[in-house]
């Protein structure tokens, strides 16, 4: 018996104030799912309008997505970007199979599901999803809260290493279903309400984990500003004798406006296997940044503090755009910061067509003019890189990191290199 097609509808809205954008259509056919997309005619009159993917021109009419591969989303890149990362998806398909067992009649979570699954406060961005009577998706009652206060940190470790070691409960997953986050992948991790009310990351160690990674991603984050970069603010907060990374989120203003987000991925409309380039993103800067000199020579600044920290995991997802207004966008702040001792200094982003991924600091100061710096401010970029990375030890060992003597040696290997010699060599 062939199974029924399935199309769903939802109004999409923008910012904390909901402004209508558009209408999202999604069809499910058997196994195709496609997505469409058309803006409203109150958006596309309006003088603040923008385009808020890059695949969705501002023009009346409805733009169909079909995802390319079984691993891209069936939706419009920017409304992808929203999307639960594998964390996110595996609690929420864990949770599912936990209700399929007590009701075999359910149907099989498809696209939309996920998409809807993301808690509405929390969501990455402005964009925002409504259903028929107006009320948006994946949202409490007023005076009600779905992103839990820090204090409720252990509660959240506790419920993700269940599930990492597959012993969670229903009740574990009840409480996890929607903290996810679209900035990450597989590691533990939730959306969490910091002190002082702001929008957080609280990312938890994992099972598998031989050195402390929460520790090292602060440590990375904090060496990262003071190399010049402009990158989230980061902490340790101890639960209990588990040391947690705790990550302001970048999308939101004090008054908690949401900012439009797009990642590096979308920018280029990529494919997540598409092996793209440095060069094309700062042609994307070029032509979307209010500021592209500035942007253009920030990314080469990341790009040699990633070589000399060893942060190979630079994929397309790990670097993002905040919109500016008057469709102009800037780089968001860094994130998903890691040393990777373990690891050979290669890239997964190339820095060119031509030349493949960065494996060297020659490389980097060959392309320097493409990113709108000349030998000599290429030098002093660095040089300032290259003394907050000589510093490693000290910043490892302060309270707000808090690695030991002994811990020091896992990852030296990220930090001291010969890629650090050529770049003493290079300011001798």
């Amino acid at each position: 018996m062939s199974v029924p097609t399935l199309r769903k509808q939802l109004t999409v809205s923008i910012g904390k104030a909901g402004h209508l954008l558009g209408e999202l259509s999604f069809v499910k056919d058997g196994a195709r799912e496609y997505s469409s997309f058309a803006y409203d005619k109150a958006w596309l009159s309006d003088p603040a309008r923008f385009e808020v993917s890059p695949d969705l021109p501002l023009r009346a009419g409805h733009v169909t997505r079909r995802a390319p591969s079984k691993d891209d989303s069936c939706f419009p890149f920017a409304l992808a970007d929203s999307e639960p990362d594998a964390w996110g998806r595996r609690v929420i398909a864990r949770a599912h199979a936990k209700a399929r067992k007590r009701n075999p009649y359910l149907s099989a979570l498809n696209a939309l599901d996920y998409l809807r699954a993301v808690d509405d406060f929390s969501r990455i961005g402005a964009l925002r999803l409504q259903d028929d009577s107006g009320r948006f998706v994946a949202t409490v009652e007023e005076g009600q809260r779905a992103t839990p206060p820090l204090v409720e940190l252990q509660r959240m470790f506790d419920a993700s290493r269940a599930v990492e070691g597959g012993t969670e409960t229903a009740e574990d997953l009840r409480y996890l279903q929607g903290k996810g986050t679209s900035l990450g992948g597989m590691r533990p991790k939730c959306t969490v309400l910091d002190v002082d009310g702001s929008l957080a990351l609280g990312k938890f160690p994992s099972l598998m984990d031989a050195r402390s990674v929460t520790r090292a991603e602060v440590l990375a984050l904090r060496l990262a500003l003071r190399a010049g970069i402009d990158a989230a603010a980061a902490r340790v907060v101890m639960v209990g004798d588990t040391p947690v990374a705790v990550i302001r989120r970048f999308d939101r203003t004090p008054e908690h406006a949401r900012i439009p987000y797009l990642s590096a991925a979308s920018m280029l409309q990529a494919g997540r296997h598409e092996e793209r380039s440095y060069t094309e993103i700062a042609d994307v800067i070029r032509a979307k940044c209010a500021n592209p000199s500035d942007d253009a020579r920030q990314l080469w600044r990341r790009l040699v503090f990633n070589l000399l920290i060893t942060n190979v995991d630079d994929h397309l997802q790990n670097l993002g755009f905040l919109h500016q207004g008057q469709g102009h966008w800037r780089l968001a702040p860094q994130f998903d910061l890691n040393p990777f001792p373990d690891k050979d200094r290669e890239s997964k982003t190339w820095l060119s067509e031509n030349t493949g991924p960065i494996t060297s600091l020659d490389m980097l100061m060959a392309q320097a003019a493409y990113f709108s710096l000349q030998p000599a401010a290429a030098l002093k970029v660095l040089a300032e890189v290259y003394t907050a990375v000589c510093d490693w030890r000290t910043a490892a060992l302060c309270a707000e990191v808090g690695l030991s003597p002994g811990e020091l040696d896992d990852f030296a290997p990220a930090f001291e290199h010969a890629e650090m010699d050529a770049a003493r060599d290079l300011l001798a």
